[in-house]
């Protein structure tokens, strides 16, 4: 998992989004070189970058050639999706059937906390609270294995999700 807050995790971000809103197109060199330079460091952390952005199946990696932007089909990133609101269900309920007194409060004081900010249009602070809403149902679920792939599938789709809540009127739908 990317240390959140690095240099590492922002070039994460800062490229998965110019992927996801087309900035970089499929098929696209990403040079280690220009990278490094355009984010002020050495080939060790791009490195890294790309690892995560591979391991998101946003990049691919090839032997003697290099990273490039994977090709993100419709009917990938659909059942990626479909596979998500699975998951989250399987969380959903097993939550509902094991949470704690003190963990269902605390879900939902987060939920009640998001309100204000989808009445202030603050997407970015919204993403910070939506996340650790999923991540208080995940652990609420009390199954490892599930949670696990459920933080899995939810950091390949980050982009993605970011990507939505850009949308107009989308924060009020996801809350």
């Amino acid at each position: 998992m990317v240390r959140s807050g690095t240099t590492v995790d922002q070039m994460v971000r800062a490229i998965a989004d110019r992927i996801v809103t087309g900035y970089l197109r499929p098929g696209e060199r990403l040079d280690e070189v220009s990278l490094a330079a355009r984010f002020d460091v050495s080939r060790t952390p791009v490195r890294e970058a790309l690892g995560h952005l591979s391991a998101m199946g946003l990049v691919e990696r090839r032997p003697n050639r290099g990273a490039i932007v994977a090709v993100v089909t419709q009917e990938h990133l659909a059942s990626m999706f479909e596979s998500m609101a699975e998951l989250e269900a399987i969380c959903a309920r097993f939550s509902a059937e094991r949470m704690t007194g003190g963990e269902r409060r605390a879900l939902e004081m987060e939920h009640q906390a998001s309100a204000r900010l989808v009445q202030l249009g603050a997407e970015e602070d919204y993403e910070y609270f939506n996340t650790e809403f999923h991540s208080r149902l995940y652990r609420g679920a009390h199954n490892a294995h599930i949670q696990d792939l459920t933080v899995t599938t939810r950091s390949r789709l980050a982009p993605f999700r970011r990507a939505q809540f850009m949308l107009p009127g989308r924060l009020a739908k996801s809350w």
